[in-house]
């Protein structure tokens, strides 16, 4: 047997009823096709403090274990009821239950985080599955142990080869964009060069890891947090992510994403600068004490200002670029037509993100130039 229960799932329920053996049961006029024909009992107990407030529910779910078909079954919705927001927080939360009852699982078996999630109806059936499967990989079940990749991961499961992607192709197409610029000054401007280079190789995981979709798993802020802190901690990690039943973003917040993440990318950009042309005035310095002839030939790197103008630009370029990337090109365009063809989709977000890195890198140097923190060199 295999049994799935939630409890404190409010309705506005006043006379539910159930049927055991029956493959449906009525609450409030909704009726919900339940997506197993194997189901052998299902019982809902209801309780309230009076007759006018909400019911609280705890409905338990009892599967036969073997012989029963694959795949999740649909649910069909009749008229009546309440809210919109209340009827898909109870879908995704009954449908998350039975996709965990048909794996042999239960919550007590997931993260807390997501089975809080899941209780709360903000987290539907095909997230659920996706987990479990993740699962299966040594390597995602690790991975999935940390709150900020379990977010992304359950979000996208190609975000891991997003991010090998990002950084692999990182260094050849910055290097290939900066030999296109630079032409016949390259050789010149080699520690400009290898600047960029560490730049982009710092700044790269955190460009695919800020502006990627996520499934929102945290808990509620307390009472007490400023209105500021709460409306960005209401913002979508994406500006332009899809939004699940049960959840929904104003044009505000989608807009606030955009301001939060590129403060984000900022202080990013500005502290991978400060790395990057760190070493490279040490190595140029190094250089210089050892040929005498290549002292005439380089200077130092401007540490503060490029670090700045590079916080900028990471705030601006980078961070409109991969939102469109990652939130309309990736999620809401390849994903639905190519999600039943995996590789050909990390095929094609490979080619989209090698030329978005490569444009990146053009528009750096231009930049870099026009803001006058590197110079061409005759």
């Amino acid at each position: 047997m295999a049994t799935a229960s939630f409890s404190n799932l409010p309705t506005r329920a006043l006379s539910p009823s159930y049927h055991n053996r029956h493959q449906s049961f009525v609450i409030n006029n909704i009726t919900r096709q339940i997506p197993d024909p194997h189901l052998i009992n299902f019982s809902l107990t209801c309780t309230s403090s009076s007759p006018n407030k909400n019911k609280t529910c705890r409905p338990t779910v009892i599967f036969a274990s073997g012989g029963g078909k694959g795949g999740g079954g649909s649910w069909g919705s009749g008229g009546g009821g309440g809210g919109d927001d209340d009827d898909a927080g109870f879908h995704n939360c009954t449908e998350a239950i039975f996709a965990l009852a048909k794996a042999g699982r239960t919550l007590g078996d997931l993260p807390k985080d997501l089975a809080g999630a899941i209780e709360a109806g903000r987290v539907p059936a095909a997230i659920v599955k996706r987990y479990l499967e993740l699962e299966k990989s040594p390597v995602f079940r690790w991975l999935l142990n940390f709150g900020g990749f379990r977010e992304r991961l359950l979000a996208d499961d190609l975000f891991l080869a997003k991010v090998a992607m990002e950084c692999g192709v990182g260094v050849f197409t910055k290097t290939a964009a900066e030999l296109e610029r630079r032409r016949e000054n390259f050789s010149k401007e080699l520690d400009f060069v290898f600047a960029d280079v560490v730049m982009a190789i710092i700044a790269d995981f955190m460009l695919v890891w800020l502006p990627a979709p996520t499934i929102s798993l945290r808990p509620p802020l307390a009472m007490s947090t400023g209105p500021i802190a709460k409306f960005f901690f209401n913002c979508p990690d994406n500006a332009f992510q899809v939004a699940f039943a049960g959840t929904s973003y104003s044009l505000l917040q989608r807009i606030g994403a955009i301001v939060r993440n590129g403060a984000k990318l900022f202080a990013v950009g500005t502290s991978a600068s400060l790395v990057g042309v760190g070493i490279t005035n040490a190595l140029i310095n190094a250089r210089k004490a050892l040929d005498t002839s290549f002292a005439g030939e380089a200077e130092d790197v401007p540490i503060i200002s490029t670090s700045v103008a590079y916080g900028v630009y990471m705030a601006v370029s980078s961070n409109l670029r991969y939102q469109v990337l990652a939130g309309v090109i990736e999620q809401r365009i390849l994903e639905p037509l190519l999600h039943e063809n995996k590789i050909i989709l990390a095929a094609i977000c490979f080619a989209f993100r090698t030329g978005n890195t490569f444009l990146g890198s053009l528009m750096w140097v231009d930049y870099a130039r026009w803001v006058g923190i590197q110079k061409i060199r005759e």
